[in-house]
Formats: structure tokens, sequence, C-alpha cells
């Protein structure tokens, strides 16, 4: 074949499918241009990248595929072109007839300018569609089109930008439309157990979008139709001879089963699935038991608990895991996810203090969780387990109630230095929640210039869109302390103030700030009058502006007059 004809030929190719095998020409965001900073497009894609590794240790045949593909298609959008490289050969290898490796093996070539090994990718898709044979589509083609379909769909949730509810909403359903044509391709075709992990993963999928629908109009119509597909999905994995899916799918149901009062009607399916007379908490005894000598299994199922608010419970599978599997080596998961449940409970307790709906949080719990994160460092550091050491330090180093008073500066200390490992990892300097505590920290030792430094780069780091106006609120009242020490030079405070508030303008809609600096005015009244005064003073009055409009109490509209009516 000629050097330069692979372009050529592939089009020539696509012309005659019915689908595209490969993942580069999927409408995902990670084959476009970034909707923000490339930066975030990076990071975001690395932990993407991370979350697949891990997801890759629970996969096992055919399904660990669809992991290995998405890992290459990260790995070349991070331009580790020898690792996708890899990533696909080695699929290529194992499973001769996988559509998607060859087809992206491909790309990987075209875009190396290896001609001649991209074109024989090219005549391996051909033969393997049946293409060349003029009979595509039968048999072995339409199972291998399935897997290739099957792989696509799993790709669509792990996009990257998806900010936006709807977006994630229309890349679930992308997901799902691609999964149940895989299944109409391959038909009986498709071995039994490989079919029912299909299923688990769209009854998922089903569950997610039930859940985002909760909000909207008419939720209760639109829900219906997910929440019948997920747990007839969920009825057909538990005959899977493996128990993991069996417990999973067992625990899922469950969560079902407690959303079924959610509507006013029982939906169908729990009477057409034989789940009528079924309680939440016995399928989940059921899932537990199923898991009780798989520390992996147990490991997902508290994951899945902990997300569900279920903390107890969590903690107990926990437990279950690391009588099974105690080595923190071989079973590190068990002791984050206790330690997560124990943090996540303190903060939660701490908040209902705070709103004076309960005692001051037990501190016992802040023990706990720094004595499993030990454990996991000393076989396992990484950047996570740093940064949630560094937010364990910094409860214990702060008043149970007030914050912003320093009662143990050795634990202060001791966050700081968790952070500053947690910063030498890669993707360190580009979390916003590690800048974030690392101001609180310097906030408490009263160093407010480099506390303002690390807010800022928090607030750069918030993806577009995003909600979270903590790095905001926190930049705006160290800004406007710094004014209050500047003394007979505010002008550098001022400014600072000034463009902050300016590109917080940029990055956020107008009622939000507007809310913040409502709030700031609200609780630091003295400062925010004296900074109006030094702002008025120097001419400069764009901020005063903005912040008179949160504190003017809004007009009611002019009643208009009536014209009088004149009888006859």
């Amino acid at each position: 074949m000629e050097e330069g004809s692979t372009e050529e030929d592939i089009e020539t190719l696509i012309e005659g499918m019915e689908y595209i095998p490969g993942h580069f020409h999927l409408d995902l965001h990670l084959n476009c241009e970034p909707h923000g900073p490339v930066e975030l497009r990076r990071r975001d894609t690395r932990l993407k990248q991370d979350s697949l590794r891990a997801e890759l240790e629970a996969e096992a045949g055919f399904q660990q595929y669809a992991v290995r593909n998405l890992l290459g298609l990260l790995a070349f959008h991070l331009d580790e072109l020898e690792q996708a490289e890899e990533a696909f050969q080695s699929i290529c290898k194992e499973d001769p007839g996988n559509l998607n490796a060859w087809a992206n093996l491909g790309y990987v070539y075209d875009h190396l300018k290896r001609d001649t090994e991209g074109a024989e990718c090219v005549e391996r898709v051909s033969a393997l569609m049946g293409l060349e044979s003029g009979e595509p589509g039968q048999g072995e083609p339409r199972l291998l089109a399935a897997r290739c379909l099957a792989e696509q769909a799993y790709a669509h949730p792990y996009d990257v930008e998806l900010d936006k509810e709807e977006d994630l909403r229309e890349r679930l359903t992308a997901a799902l439309t691609l999964y149940n044509r895989a299944l109409d391709y391959g038909g009986n075709l498709i071995p039994i157990e490989e079919k029912r992990s299909w299923y688990f993963k769209m009854a998922t999928m089903y569950i997610r979008l039930d859940d985002m629908m909760k909000e909207t109009v008419n939720s209760e119509y639109s829900r219906m139709s997910y929440y019948n597909k997920a747990l007839k999905l969920l009825t057909e994995t538990l005959k899977s001879d493996k128990s993991r899916y069996k417990a999973l799918a067992w625990c899922y149901v469950g969560i079902m089963l407690e959303r079924k009062n959610e509507f006013s009607t029982v939906p169908m399916s729990i009477h057409d699935c034989g789940y009528s007379g079924s309680d939440p908490l016995s399928c989940y005894g059921m899932a537990i038991n199923i898991a009780t000598e798989d520390a992996f299994t147990l490991n997902q199922l508290a994951k899945v608990f902990f997300l569900l608010g279920k903390h107890e419970m969590a903690t107990g599978i926990c437990n279950m895991a690391l009588n099974v599997l105690p080595d923190p080596e071989l079973n590190w998961q068990a002791y984050c996810t206790r330690a997560k449940i124990n943090v996540t409970t303190y903060v939660r307790d701490l908040h209902k203090a705070k709103l004076g709906l309960a005692g001051i949080p037990d501190r016992q719990k802040l023990a706990e969780a720094k004595a499993d994160l030990e454990r996991v460092l000393n076989v396992r550091p990484c950047l996570r387990t740093h940064l949630e050491m560094g937010q364990v330090y910094y409860y214990m180093g702060v008043d149970a109630l007030q914050e912003s008073l320093l009662v143990d500066e050795g634990a202060v200390n001791a966050a700081l230095v968790s952070l500053a490992q947690a910063l030498q990892c890669e993707l360190g300097d580009s979390l916003p929640e590690l800048q974030l505590l690392r101001g609180r920290c310097l906030l408490l030792k009263g160093e407010e210039q480099n506390a303002a430094d690390c807010f800022k780069r928090a607030l750069h780091l918030e993806p577009p869109g995003s909600r979270d106006t903590a790095a905001l609120r926190c930049l705006l009242e160290t800004l406007l302390a710094l004014f209050s020490q500047s003394g007979a030079d505010p002008g550098p405070a001022i400014s600072q103030l000034e463009t902050w508030v300016r590109r917080a303008g940029e990055k956020y809609p107008h009622e939000t700030v507007q809310a913040e600096l409502k709030s700031l005015c609200r609780e630091h009244t003295a400062e925010v009058t004296e900074l109006s005064r030094a702002l008025v003073r120097l001419g400069r009055t764009d901020l005063v502006r903005l912040l008179l409009e949160t504190v003017q109490p809004k007009l009611p509209a002019k009643k208009r007059t009536l014209a009088r009516s004149m009888s006859v």
C-alpha cells in the first residue's frame, strides 16, 4: 500500500460502516478543544486516569479492555504517546479481535506519521468487521461489533468538563444508547456473564439519571422509566455467577426499594421483579452476606454506603473487610474509607454544633482517622492521603466551634507539613481544596498575605461553573484584614481587593458575588465602612458602588396610579 494513503483508506472504510470502531471520533469533550483553561483539563484528565487504574483492579474478562482502551485514550490526550501506543498494542495481542484497540492504534500511528503501520491497522479492522468478504455483520463480526459499542459506551461517563448536570445527563444517555445497540448487535452471541456485566453498568447509569431527575419539573413522570429499567437490569444481574456483581446488585436493589416511597404510585417494576414484600435492609444484608469473605467487594460496598450517608453501616463493613485482610499494604482501601467516614462525621457534627443543633463533636473521631491514615502512609503514601491527613491535623489544631481560634499550633504545623508533602505529589499544586486548606492553616499562623496567595490559587483552580465559593469568601475576608493592617499605605491592599472582586465577577454569576459581598459587609461592618471611606478618598468608587448595592434595601415597586373612572 502506498505511503500517505491511510487517511483515504479510513474515509473509504467509514462510508460502508454502520458503526465506527475506536474512541477518537466519539463526541466527547476529551476529543475537542478545552472549554476552560488547559491546565484544568489536564488535571481532570489525570484524575480520571488515576480512578480508572483503580477501576481496572475490579474488572476481568472482556470488560477490562473497555478500561484499558479508555486509559490509552487518556494517555494520548496527555501527550503520553508511547503509553497510548503500548496500551492499544497490549490489547491487540491479548484480544486480537478488539476493534477499538486496532482502530485506536491506527489513529496513534497516523498521528506519529507511521503510515504503513497505520494502514495495516485499517486493513485489520476491515477484515474483523467482515467488510472485505462483502458480508459485514454476520456471526463473529456481530459479537465483535457488540463489544466495540459496549466499550465506547463505557467511555462516555468518564468524559472531562462535565461541570453542568445537563452535560453529565447527556453522556449517560449516550452511553445507554450505545449499550442498547451493543445488546441488539450481539444478541445471543454475547456470553451471558458478559451481558450481565453490561446490565450492571447500565443499571448504575439509570440510577444516576433517576437521582438527577428528582428536582426537575414533573420529576415523578420523568423518573419512572429510569427507575423501572434500573430495577429490571439489577434483577438480571442478580443471576450472575460472580459474587461481586451479585453483592453490588443486591445493594443497589436496596437503594431502589428505599426510593419507592418518593413516588405517589408504587413503580410497576417492584411488582414485576418480585420485590413487593421486600425490605431494603434485607437486601443490604444479602449483599453483605455474599461479600463476607471478599475484602475487595466489602470495600466497594462500604464506599456505596458511605456515599449514601449510611456511615455506621459503612464503618461496620470496613471493619469486616479488615477482619478478612488486616494488612494495610494489601487492604489500604478499607483504612482510607474508615478514616474518610470519621472525618466526614466530625465535620457534619461540627456544622450541627455551629447551628446550635448538637453539642461539641467527638474529637476521638479525628484521632481514629489519624491512626488509620498513618497506617496507609507507611505503605502507600499518595496525594489524597497526605491531603486528608492535613485536614485531620487542621481540625485538631482549631477550636471545635470557632475555626478562627488556634488551640494547638503543633497540629497546624503538622497540617502544613502534610500539605507540603501533598504538593510534592503529581497534581498536588492543581487541587483547589488543597490550596484552600493550606490558606486556612497559614491564616491561623497570622500569615495573611501567604494565605491570600493560596486562596487566589484555589479560586483560579475552581472549574468554570463551580458553585463552591469557599475560596472567594476566605480571600475577601483575608484581603479585608490586609487592608485593616495596611496603615498609612492602603493602596496595594485596595488594588488586590478590586482585582479579585472583578475576577470573581468574571468567574461567578453576579448574584453569587453580591451574596458574598453582602456577607462580608454584615460580618465585618466596621472594616468595610473604613474600606469604603478609603476608596472614596482615593476616588475609586466602583467597588464602593458594588458594596452599597449589597446593603441597600430593595425599594418596593412604585404603585401605578389608576386612571379615575368617569361615570355617566
